[in-house]
């Protein structure tokens, strides 16, 4: 590809889930250095930033390869939006300013791979899109509970059979792991869906978001058992 990437990686210093989470050692590494290195190993990035508020994420965003670029206190507090990041580091670094295409990763999917990071630049790319998002296939029945505590089915008709997983439409999650966006409408749209959005099908994802120290303990189980560790 011959359009310029930039990936940046929104990494707080505040986690009231689990304290110190983007710097916490998650399979023997920084958590914010897995997405690092898998967007650094990526064919489709020219560059990856990791914006924060704080000094030692900062610090170890810089030994592990990436640019760091410091956020202003009053986006990185708790209702800060990964936006909100990606727009100040349009507005602050001319590497992002240049791109023609950004990626947001988000820390809390260490096991995201360079490979799914290159898929879902390249479906950008291909369909001309404005977003494209990696999700995975749901088969859940999903429900909403009524005032009256009474159940209602939101993705099926509960008052017909109950239907096999194979006879259903196919549905689909968001991860939240990776999202590439045109750099020139997000600009101007300041949200990540705009115009075009197209689903990218990450096959191997594993559909686990960490924000508890229970998802944290499942996640290393989940990557050691299925031998995702780092080099």
């Amino acid at each position: 590809m011959s359009e310029r990437v930039v990936a940046v990686i929104p990494a707080r210093g505040g986690s009231k889930g689990i304290p110190g989470k983007n710097i916490k050692p998650f399979l023997g590494l920084p958590l914010v250095a897995h997405s690092i290195r898998a967007a650094l190993a990526a064919g489709t990035v020219s560059e990856v930033v990791v914006s924060s508020d704080d000094d030692a994420i900062l610090k170890t965003a810089e030994d592990h390869g990436a640019t760091s670029l410091k956020r202003p206190p009053e986006i990185a507090g708790d209702e800060a939006s990964s936006e909100s990041a990606l727009l100040h580091a349009i507005a602050a670094y001319q590497g992002c300013a240049d791109a023609d295409t950004l990626v947001m990763l988000q820390c809390t999917s260490p096991l995201t791979t360079a490979g799914e990071i290159d898929l879902v630049v390249r479906a950008r790319a291909a369909q001309a899109a404005d977003t494209a998002f990696s999700v995975v296939d749901v088969h859940a029945f999903l429900w909403e509970i009524a005032p009256d505590g009474s159940g209602i089915g939101v993705n099926h008709d509960a008052s017909r059979p109950r239907q096999r997983r194979q006879d259903r439409p196919k549905q689909f999650r968001e991860t939240g792991a990776i999202y590439a966006l045109r750099k020139a409408g997000f600009g101007e749209a300041g949200q990540r869906f705009f115009g075009r959005s197209v689903p990218v099908v990450l096959p191997d994802a594993p559909e686990i978001d960490l924000d508890t120290p229970r998802d944290w303990i499942a996640l290393e189980a989940y990557a050691k058992a299925a031998g995702r560790t780092p080099d």
